[in-house]
């Protein structure tokens, strides 16, 4: 597991990368700068590039606060950023009526680049997340090697 601590020595990311499910699980926390989203996803999309894998599971419950001032540099240089390194399949879980959830649905309603969808728990996110992995996994193994 990878930590992204602020300047004040506070953890605002950790990155985890599950072999089980297939996937890469970050979980975001406190009040989010532009720099520690840059950092953060660019640190993550890092751990699935190498993964291989074509799914995380980003949850936001902890954080707090608006991230909106990130959101266009999130739509329009680290999705595709993303979804060149693989990304395919993005749950974000939130808290439903908090400001990290008018940002994450403003985030979900511009989204193009890959497939994301919003959850309110942990359980339903991995759960539709998990038939993305299986399937991206049955697909990545059918098709022929790249020479």
């Amino acid at each position: 597991m990878q930590e992204l601590k602020s300047p004040t020595n506070r953890v605002y990311l950790t990155i985890d990368t599950d072999h089980a499910n297939r996937w890469v699980a970050v979980t975001w926390q406190g009040y989010l700068t532009k720099e520690s989203i840059q950092a953060g996803a660019a640190a993550y999309t890092q751990a699935l590039a190498a993964s291989g894998y074509a799914c995380v599971l980003n949850d936001t419950r902890q954080v707090r606060g608006p991230w909106d001032h990130s959101l266009e540099w999130v739509i329009n240089v680290w999705a595709p950023q993303a979804a060149a390194a693989g990304l395919q399949y993005f749950a974000l879980i939130t808290t439903p009526d908090s400001f990290a959830e008018e940002s994450a649905s403003a985030f979900y309603a511009q989204l193009t680049a890959f497939q994301a969808k919003v959850f309110a728990t942990m359980e339903e996110a991995q759960l539709w997340l998990r038939q993305h992995a299986r399937a991206a996994a049955s697909a990545a193994t059918s098709s022929p090697a790249k020479s």
